[in-house]
C-alpha cells in the first residue's frame, strides 16, 4: 500500500462539527459523518491546499475538477454558486475541489494561474482541460463530465 492510497482528509461535520478523517481515494463517494451520519461535503465542493491537493487529485477515481478562485474576485464569487450546483449535479462522477490561489500560492504557480476563476480539470492526477473566465453550472457539468 502506497503513500497515496493512505493519506486521510480532516473533513469537519457541517452538521454536528464533528471532525472525520476520510480516505483521500473515497473523497468523491459521498462520506458521511461518523457521528451524526450526515452527509460531510453537504453537496460543497471541497477545500483543497497546498498541502493535501496532490494526494486527493491522485488518487480520485473520478475526474477532478478544480476551481482556482480568490475571496476578493466577483467573478469569482459570482460562479460559487453554479459550481456548488455543479457539484450536487454531478453526484459522484466528479469530484469538485475549490483552491483559493492566495492561500495556495505553490499551486497557482504550478498550474500556471494568470487569471480567476480558472477551472482545471485532472484525469489520474494530470491535467486534461482548463476553461477561465466565469462559466454557468451546465459548462461546469460538461467540462467536468
Amino acid at each position: 500500500m502506497g503513500l497515496m492510497d493512505t493519506t486521510k482528509l480532516m473533513l469537519r461535520c457541517p452538521h454536528c462539527g464533528a471532525n472525520n478523517r476520510v480516505p483521500a481515494a473515497r473523497a468523491a463517494e459521498g462520506p458521511h459523518c461518523g457521528q451524526c451520519h450526515q452527509p460531510l461535503l453537504d453537496g460543497h465542493p471541497l477545500e483543497l491546499t497546498d498541502e493535501n491537493f496532490d494526494a486527493v487529485a491522485a488518487a480520485a477515481p473520478v475526474p477532478v475538477l478544480v476551481d482556482f478562485w480568490a475571496p476578493w474576485c466577483g467573478p469569482c464569487r459570482a460562479m460559487a454558486p453554479a459550481f456548488a450546483q455543479a457539484q450536487r449535479q454531478l453526484g459522484g462522477r466528479a469530484l469538485l475541489v475549490k483552491v483559493n490561489s492566495d492561500d495556495n500560492p505553490a499551486l497557482s504557480q504550478r498550474f500556471g494561474i494568470r487569471s480567476i476563476p480558472t477551472l482545471v480539470r485532472l484525469d489520474g492526477g494530470r491535467e486534461t482541460r482548463r476553461q477561465s473566465g466565469a462559466v454557468p453550472a451546465s459548462t461546469i457539468v460538461a467540462l467536468a463530465s
